[in-house]
């Protein structure tokens, strides 16, 4: 429908996120990651998924956030930007939301943290307020990142 947007939550950091279900390919368990020399800080290396070589983000390193070790919730979304997989690592994957259009607004103006300049919009559901993901600025389509 249009008049709704559909979000795969995920928690980053104790932080609600949400990333459009449209650019999720899929989501699976943590895996071993190969290093890849020279890659940008916040690439942790590349993953072998059914023969397809998908280099993966550490959202945390890309936000700026503190290194964790990967527990049994962490998950890699795939991410399907333009036709480019690319892995993110997140804390967890909590649930499939569809949220009307006017439940989400705008970036607060004035919002500056560190990561503002990585989201959309603020989602809200009941009590809850999930951070919506600009996943071509995390991944530094079309920017200078």
């Amino acid at each position: 429908m249009d008049n709704e947007v559909q979000l795969v939550a995920c928690a980053i950091e104790g932080e609600e996120y949400a990333v459009d279900v449209g650019s999720v390919q899929e989501i699976i368990r943590i895996q071993e990651i190969t290093r890849v020399p020279h890659a940008s800080p916040y690439i942790s290396g590349v993953i072998n998924l059914r023969g397809q070589v998908i280099p993966v983000m550490d959202i945390r390193k890309r936000f700026n956030l503190p290194s964790t070790e990967y527990g049994e919730t962490t998950r890699i979304i795939i991410i399907d930007s333009n036709g480019t997989l690319v892995g993110i690592i997140v804390d967890n994957v909590s649930e499939v939301i569809r949220l009307p259009i006017q439940a989400t607004e705008a970036p607060p103006v004035g919002s500056s943290g560190i990561n503002a300049e990585f989201f959309t919009g603020i989602g809200k559901l009941g009590h809850r307020l999930l951070i919506m993901l600009d996943m071509e600025k995390i991944l530094g389509i079309n920017s200078d990142v």
